[in-house]
């Protein structure tokens, strides 16, 4: 007791030592962000989306940006920090891939929910802090789980019988693709269409039973250069 009543009082390099209070609070703020965050990301993010990457990401990021703001809080960087932070994500979106605009979402309210939790001041009461994630909690599982549970996934296929393409013909051409894919098409798309090859670029729109999009989807098929097939 006297050793830590000693450390208490002791300085090293301007900081001090042990500062019970501070501590504390960041432990209990950390418990709470991260308790929240992870119900967000685990339960409701990776059970719609099964993407092990982003995973991983968000509660990485939620965890570093609790802590920055929360340490440098003490700083007044406050409100213009955080907007700061809004304004390098959203400028540089990860730009080493291209990121889907489901994940995009998830970013910020990764980063929101970090912020309001750790810049969270004596004005703000514990109960409104709760139910401010608990906003965002429940916003988030009704929409992915309970109030759009269809969900319209898209194939992009190359398809050789080009004579199916012509606009009279796309009941024809829907049921053509249906019988080959076996899935019940909602909607067909006609892209760049080569008649060197007797080929076409289709996207193709169907329903799934299980809100879980197909990350291997996400190759875009019409926005290639016209190099690629040279």
């Amino acid at each position: 007791m006297e050793l830590l009543n000693v450390l208490l009082g002791v300085k090293f390099l301007g900081l001090r030592i042990i500062d019970t209070q501070d501590t504390l609070e960041l432990i209990l703020r950390f418990v709470f962000n991260f308790f929240f965050l992870f119900i967000l990301i685990r339960y409701i993010y990776y059970t719609t989306t099964r993407r092990k990457d982003f995973l991983v990401t968000y509660i990485l990021l939620s965890t570093i940006v609790f802590l920055l703001l929360f340490l440098l809080d003490s700083v007044k960087l406050q409100v213009g920090f955080a907007l700061g932070l809004f304004a390098i994500f959203g400028i540089l979106r990860y730009r080493t891939s291209q990121i889907p605009i489901r994940e995009m979402t998830y970013l910020f309210l990764v980063i929101g929910l970090s912020v309001i939790n750790a810049l969270a001041n004596k004005k703000i009461s514990y109960a409104e802090l709760l139910l401010t994630n608990l906003i965002v909690l429940f916003v988030a599982w009704g929409f992915e789980k309970k109030w759009f549970m269809r969900h319209e996934t898209k194939k992009n296929i190359i398809y050789e019988k080009i004579d199916l393409i012509k606009p009279e013909k796309r009941q024809e051409l829907i049921k053509d693709l249906e019988e080959r894919t076996g899935l019940k098409i909602s909607r067909v798309e006609v892209g760049r269409i080569d008649f060197m090859r007797d080929s076409a670029r289709l996207r193709i729109y169907y329903y799934e039973d299980e809100n879980i999009p197909n990350s291997a989807d996400n190759e875009d098929y019409f926005g290639q250069n016209d190099d690629d097939d040279d």
